[in-house]
């Protein structure tokens, strides 16, 4: 027999998918375990080698769990709405819904590229995921719980009073009986006041956008992120640079009425369930800097303009800080430049400067802004606050390191107490607008702000002289609220989440608009099915992709969707269809909720069933990326803390343990480019003309070194080629060294060998601007391509793929070579050098089971140290896979072979339990081993081996004999003998009477179980 992959592989994948064995069921004696993988993106490109690394770890500790009898639940699905599909069908005309399916079960897409599929890739690795339940976000039957769920947000508020999301009836309720002055809800800010009598005679129309203030998703208008290369308002982390991260489009900031989701009423409990669950403190720590909570006052500043001398015309700018005892420190203002009282209170000799600073920052993300500290920009606008206390005037400036969505969009800076704020004013000082920095602490700032909140005590503060602190600040918001001008206030940095895309491909909203105003579709005509359209590309006037549909109004009494011409644009009265929202939901809509509708996947009429939720609870093992920190689960927490407010999640937690694996690293490849500096001149003519020296020689690696140190001699032959080229043509050119430029580029790793020799014709055929690329050799003849280990990544070229992997050396031998790389948590670069190294392995471990003419398994006792070999290896790898220490135990299975190949053991009682230790992490093969030991059904369902510690316990040691300090031979005693029963062995035995030659020792150290040394 011959151990061959391939065939093994295909036997048993075909056996688990025909028997379902990785099938978990709702109802079970049987201990519950839910293990999740997050959901991926069904990309063209397939998965790389990097993508399996997560899957294997979970389906290594699934399979574990299912040998230990629980009822594993592991399954998969694909979060397949979202940009990437869109753009990509933007750029090749095809429709999303083909592409993704393609990308997903594999065939022939319109340009005539094979794709693998994600469902083949990932039978192929041989995942125990239970496939009876994959569910893809894309689909109908699963996105209209995603539109129900959406209703049910709408349809809620949150009440600060009972902690929770209550029925938005219930509101309603109280409004109508008691008005609103004594609800205590999380809603927009400067609510007006109203009876239950006025409450009760507004006109349906009025109680509707009342109601719109304090729903938990809502309409507003909205500071976002606007890429207009790309027609769609992006999140934060889908740009980088101040770009797309996709095409590298520009980003702006922009208004527009958007939904939204009030994720900030859940703030303190997103904060506080952190104390709760098992997961690295690093992305607990991500979860509560981006939360933000901040404990201190908000402060109102009165505008001096013109306007103030009317009362009732007043502008204040409120602020939120969490140092109110520094408030005698203040010495300017700083607002976002997207304030809304900026445009007011900029004076008209400020104005032409202020709006150039705001459009300038505008193309600057949040995230970029935030993370910029270095940079120190800002602009006067001329306008003066009020200090609330000393009514001194207070310069207003406008900035861009504060955000319009964080606190209140404006800050009083106190320099002597804030490094930010002292770098600021020191930058701007001496110009019209910036006062001397005024310092309030007993302490020394020339040389920095003094930011430490004890050690110190407050002068120059008026009534707050002396005071600390906590004293001060007790202090200083009871005089605010005697004034009117302030409150004690906790805030939070989280701000509400923007639900709503300008994209085609994405969830449709249950919406349609009377008025102007929103109305839900009864959850009973869900799903409201994504309709056709011809481009997916915003509309002429700017509507979003779905302003393309012909089929895309709502027919409120046959309750259907119909054509968008039946749409009366004037409001009539008996008006009964209505246009249809054309806003997608965002990517994160359907990964909010995914791993409750893998409990109940087939569930017509909910989500989930209550009794499915209430047997699977929640994940108890979640495996993914750390990059989706404050996205991904952030929002989970949230949609998963209101669906238990409402009654249908069981627990407050959705994930009890997470774990992020690393990163696999790819080794790329670079070409090195010459990009000369050169002027070009006609030989009849005077001056510079605009013509371009031809990029389309490349040097090699260790040619390029040679050049970064200013040595061109191995160039030269480019630069007479140019010459010659250009003067053939009538033209000089004036070459200039020092200013030339070597641009690398990526190369496809797949046309690079072992020895980093480029295969020129390959690259040449590759592109079709590199078809007469000419290459500058090194003195062997050979183009040298550098290396650099970098994220492995289809843009850079150094994608391995895992069918490659699995196709020369089996599946098995990928999932050992990944778990054995290194740490889960670590990055890792990929080296393919190393798989042989497994593969070999395998081959071994086959032979204690057979060789070339059959199974060579006996019944034979086994022996001591066979037993000891396997319970090591038992124990071992138990603690690793509990531990997610998997790169341990695959050495410790090869500690193993080596070991009972040594001893010649084919003992059955030793290789059966091997081969079920094994199974978690090289299932085909141990699937194989466990059908020729003469077992039947799979080894998955077997029981996990049980560790025997007796096995491990030495009763003899092999003690090293030494004769003054020199060990001379060895000898083996029980390890139950005391000192003198050693002794006296040890001078009985014939060697030792050799060595003494007749002397008698002058000492004799013994240490039991360790050394005997004869001294003298």
């Amino acid at each position: 027999m011959k151990y061959n992959p391939n065939e093994i592989e295909a036997k048993w994948q075909k056996y688990w998918l025909e028997n379902q064995t990785f099938k978990a069921e709702n109802n079970s004696d049987k201990p519950k375990y839910y293990v999740l993988d997050m959901f991926p993106y069904p990309s063209g490109a397939g998965l790389h080698v990097g993508h399996p690394l997560g899957y294997i770890a979970s389906d290594v500790y699934s399979r574990y769990k299912r040998h230990q009898g629980f009822n594993v639940l592991h399954p998969m699905g694909y979060d397949s709405f979202g940009l990437p599909a869109e753009q990509y069908a933007i750029q090749t005309g095809q429709r999303p819904e083909d592409t993704t399916r393609v990308n997903i079960d594999g065939g022939t897409d319109k340009e005539g590229n094979k794709i693998a599929g994600y469902r083949k890739q990932l039978d192929k690795i041989g995942f125990s995921f239970d496939w009876s339940r994959e569910v893809r976000t894309s689909n109908p039957d699963y996105y209209k719980h995603t539109q129900w769920i959406f209703i049910q947000l709408f349809n809620s508020w949150y009440n600060k009073s009972s902690d929770k999301a209550e029925d938005i009836s219930t509101l309603v309720s109280i409004f109508s009986t008691e008005g609103n002055a004594n609800v205590n809800a999380v809603c927009d800010e400067n609510i007006e006041g109203f009876s239950a009598e006025e409450w009760n005679a507004y006109t349906k129309e009025q109680q509707e956008k009342i109601l719109l203030q304090y729903r938990l998703t809502y309409l507003a208008e909205t500071e976002v992120n606007w890429c207009p290369g790309l027609g769609t308002v992006l999140a934060n982390d889908e740009i980088v640079n101040g770009v797309s991260e996709r095409g590298g489009f520009t980003v702006v900031r922009k208004k527009m009425t958007q939904w939204s989701m009030r994720i900030s009423a859940y703030a303190e409990r997103l904060l506080q369930g952190l104390n709760d669950i098992d997961w690295s403190e690093s992305i607990k720590e991500s979860q509560r800097n981006w939360i933000g909570k901040s404990v201190g006052a908000t402060v109102s500043f009165k505008v001096k303009s013109r306007k103030s001398e009317v009362e009732s015309e007043q502008q204040y700018i409120d602020v939120f800080t969490t140092r109110p005892d520094t408030i005698f420190g203040v010495t300017f203002m700083t607002l976002a430049p997207e304030h809304e009282l900026v445009s007011q209170i900029t004076t008209a000799e400020q104005k032409e400067e202020v709006d150039a600073y705001i459009e300038k920052t505008s193309k600057r993300s949040e995230r970029e802004r935030m993370a910029d500290v270095k940079t120190i920009s800002g602009v006067f606008t001329g306008a003066f606050a009020e200090h609330p206390f000393t009514k001194e005037p207070i310069p207003v400036w406008i900035g861009d390191y504060v955000l319009a969505g964080y606190g209140t969009g404006a800050v009083m800076a106190v320099p002597c107490g804030d490094e930010r704020d002292y770098a600021f004013a020191n930058f701007f000082k001496g110009q019209q607008g910036m006062s001397a920095i005024k310092n309030i602490f007993d302490k020394d700032i020339s040389e920095a702000a003094f930011g430490a909140k004890e050690g110190f005590q407050l002068v120059d503060s008026d009534f707050l002289n002396g005071l600390d602190y906590k004293k001060g600040t007790q202090k200083v918001i009871e005089e605010l609220e005697k004034l009117n001008q302030g409150k004690g206030k906790t805030n939070y940095r989280l701000r509400d989440a923007v639900f709503s895309r300008q994209r085609y491909w994405g969830e449709p909203f249950p919406v349609y608009y009377v008025n102007g105003l929103p109305q839900m579709i009864d959850a009973q005509h869900l799903p409201i099915i994504l309709p056709e359209v011809e481009k997916y590309l915003p509309t002429e006037d700017g509507l979003p992709p779905l302003g393309n549909a012909t089929v895309w109004a709502w027919d409120s009494v046959n309750n259907k969707v119909v054509s968008t011409d039946l749409v009366n644009p004037s409001a009539v009265e008996g008006q009964t269809i209505f246009p249809l929202e054309l806003n997608t939901m965002p990517g994160w809509a359907g990964s909010s909720w995914y791993w409750m509708r893998y409990m109940d996947a087939h569930n017509e009429n909910e989500f989930a069933s209550k009794d499915a939720l209430a047997y699977w609870e929640s994940v108890d093992l979640y495996i993914g990326g750390s990059e989706h920190a404050t996205g991904h689960l952030l929002y989970s927490r949230f949609w998963n803390k209101f669906l238990k407010d409402k009654g249908f999640a069981p627990t407050e937690e959705p994930f009890k343990k997470l774990i992020n694996q690393g990163m696999i690293l790819g080794t790329s490849a670079f070409v090195y480019r010459v990009m000369p500096s050169v002027t070009v001149k006609k030989l009849t003519d005077e001056g510079d003309l605009d013509k371009v020296v031809h990029n389309k020689y490349f040097i090699s690696k260790n040619i390029f070194s040679e050049v970064q140190s200013g040595n061109y001699k191995n160039i030269e032959s480019i630069i007479i080629n140019v010459k010659k080229n250009y003067a053939e043509q009538g033209f000089v050119v004036d070459w200039n060294f020092v200013k030339t430029n070597f641009n690398p580029i990526h190369a496809d790793v797949s046309m690079v060998n072992s020895s980093d020799e480029l295969d020129i014709e390959r690259f040449k055929a590759w592109r079709e601007d590199y078809v007469d690329a000419e290459f500058i050799l090194d003195e062997n003849g050979k183009y040298i391509v550098g290396r650099e280990v970098e994220k492995m990544s289809k843009s850079k070229y150094n994608v391995v793929t895992p069918d490659d992997i699995c196709n020369e050396y089996g599946a098995d031998t990928l999932r050992l070579y990944e778990m054995f790389l290194g740490p889960l948590e670590q990055a890792k670069p990929w080296n393919t050098a190393g798989i042989s190294g497994v593969f070999g392995f395998l081959k071994k471990l086959c032979r204690l089971y057979f060789d070339e003419n059959g199974l060579i398994i006996t019944n034979d006792e086994p022996t001591k140290d066979n037993l000891k070999s396997l319970h090591k290896t038992i124990k071992k790898v138990a603690e690793d896979i509990e531990g997610f220490s998997f790169n341990t135990s695959v050495s410790q299975f090869m500690i193993c072979v080596n070991e009972l190949s040594a001893q010649n053991c084919h003992s059955r009682a030793i290789l059966e339990p091997l081969a079920i230790v094994i199974s978690p992490y090289a299932p085909h093969i141990a699937e194989e081993l466990w059908s020729l030991l003469g077992n039947t059904g799979s080894v998955a369902t077997v029981a996990f081996p049980v560790f025997e510690a007796k096995y491990l316990v030495e009763s003899e040691k092999e003690y090293p004999v030494s004769f003054n300090g020199k060990m001379r031979f060895t000898m083996v005693l029980p390890l139950d003998l005391t000192k003198e029963q050693i002794e006296e062995i040890v001078m009985k035995d014939e060697r030792t009477i050799k060595q003494l030659e007749g002397r008698t020792p002058n000492k004799v150290i013994i240490v039991p179980g360790k050394i005997i040394n004869l001294v003298g």
